[in-house]
């Protein structure tokens, strides 16, 4: 069984039935390990709640009986939340549901389980030696990319058509490009309060992923909460690609397919490409200072480098890494809302568009090979989603394919904070625009 659209899982008879294929499907070898957890007495007792409603006319939402995954940072209760870390997994059993999965209950929705993902949501390439690394459905060999590996490896392979995972510095919007779905970084507490295992409470914000921009949509639809008013888009859409580096750093792969991509929107889209001075002083700041993300996680969870903690090593590095970060981060933080501001009046409307990672997914042992190579790949997949994240744009990554005919590239569209209903529109035209011309 390959990516399911939730129209699709919908046909599947009842919610049980559908709940009954979602826990088995969890159990293949091949899927196994996106999943740490499955929640089969909670979500057949709440597939049947959601059959008993249809039959009685009351359904509860548009996706009353769907399958939902939520990666392992949300308090589901009865399970631990391990955050992907073996250093939290003597933690006691939640004892109440995170707001976001009370919600997703309110609505009807059927929680099959916790996905895996990087240890501590702490890297962008989702490998996990604690839990297994969630299996990459367009290749075993190949990174499933991070840290919401398990979440976008449920919704490609089948297990759900909707899964909720949590996105600070490209950790929804990664994945979804390495796997072949579609992965939403909406703006912060769009969904309500950041009840979840933090990694950076600054940049923090949740992500949805699923087989398509409708189901975003649809889940968007059901879930948000904080939903500031847009003006309606008028005119042809407006797009800007950044010149520099976001694009000149492109493997030939990746730039292929997004230029492919632009030249299919070029008649339906205006698109200009322009050097965006806020993005250039942005990296500059990271690369001179440190990533607020960095400094946030040390602060967090460097306690962990002097105790008997069992933590991977390349997290033991990553956090290492980021000791000084807090000296010198004060910085990049004093320059952050004045270049958000910067960054909206250069866009002046227009969707940022650019290849969501710049290099197609590597391969796992290449990385195990040589710590070197694993952390400037970790560097190298986030480098753009990162800045992004710092300016507060909220992001969709669209599935292109690559020259192997496998869907492991991906098309970002964002815009700035809170514009997050017109950026979903948007990029339901390029979704369209794209899919007319495949």
């Amino acid at each position: 069984m390959g990516i399911m659209r939730v129209d699709q899982a919908l046909d599947q008879g009842t919610a049980l039935a559908r709940c009954e294929e979602a826990l088995q499907r969890a159990r293949d070898p091949e899927v196994r390990s996106a999943l740490i957890v499955t929640t089969d007495a909670r979500a057949q007792r709440e597939a049947r709640r959601s059959d008993e409603r249809r039959l009685q006319g009351r359904r509860r939402s548009e996706l009353d009986g769907v399958p939902i995954t939520f990666k392992d940072v949300f308090e589901v209760a009865g399970t631990v939340t391990t955050a992907g870390s073996r250093a939290r997994s003597a933690h006691p059993p939640a004892g109440r549901d995170s707001f976001l999965v009370r919600r997703a209950q309110q609505s009807g929705l059927v929680t099959v389980g916790k996905t895996n993902m990087s240890e501590l949501a702490f890297s962008g390439l989702g490998v996990n030696r604690i839990f297994g690394t969630p299996v990459n459905p367009n290749d075993a060999a190949l990174v499933p990319g991070g840290s919401s590996s398990g979440a976008a490896v449920a919704v490609a392979a089948g297990v759900a058509p909707l899964a909720v995972g949590t996105d600070t510095s490209g950790s929804v919007r990664v994945p979804a490009a390495f796997c072949g779905c579609v992965g939403f970084r909406a703006s912060r507490h769009r969904y309500g309060p950041h009840d979840f295992a933090p990694l950076s409470p600054t940049l923090d914000s949740v992500g949805l992923l699923a087989a398509t921009l409708d189901d975003i949509v649809a889940l968007d639809r059901v879930l948000a909460v904080h939903r500031p008013p847009v003006p309606a888009p008028t005119g042809v859409l407006r797009a800007v690609v950044p010149a520099g580096e976001w694009i000149d750093d492109c493997t030939p792969g990746v730039r292929h397919a997004f230029e492919r991509a632009l030249a299919a929107l070029g008649g339906h889209v205006r698109i200009d490409i322009v050097r965006l001075t806020t993005l250039d002083r942005a990296q500059r700041l990271m690369d001179r200072f440190g990533t607020i993300v960095g400094a946030e996680a040390y602060a967090r969870y460097g306690r962990l480098l002097a105790s008997s903690a069992a933590l991977e090593p390349a997290t033991r590095r990553r956090l290492a890494a980021n000791v000084g970060t807090g000296r010198t981060i004060g910085a990049v933080r004093s320059a952050m809302l004045p270049l958000r501001r910067q960054l909206r009046l250069e866009l002046a409307g227009a969707v940022l568009l650019c290849p969501t990672v710049r290099h197609e997914p590597p391969r796992i042992d290449d990385l195990l090979a040589s710590p070197a190579r694993y952390d400037a790949c970790n560097a190298s997949t986030l480098r753009t989603t990162m800045v992004l994240s710092y300016l507060g744009m909220c992001g969709v990554s669209l599935p292109l394919r690559g020259r192997n005919g496998r869907p492991t590239v991906g098309l970002l569209a964002s815009l700035p904070e809170h514009e997050d209903d017109r950026l979903l529109g948007a990029a339901g035209v390029i979704s369209r625009v794209l899919e007319a011309g495949a």
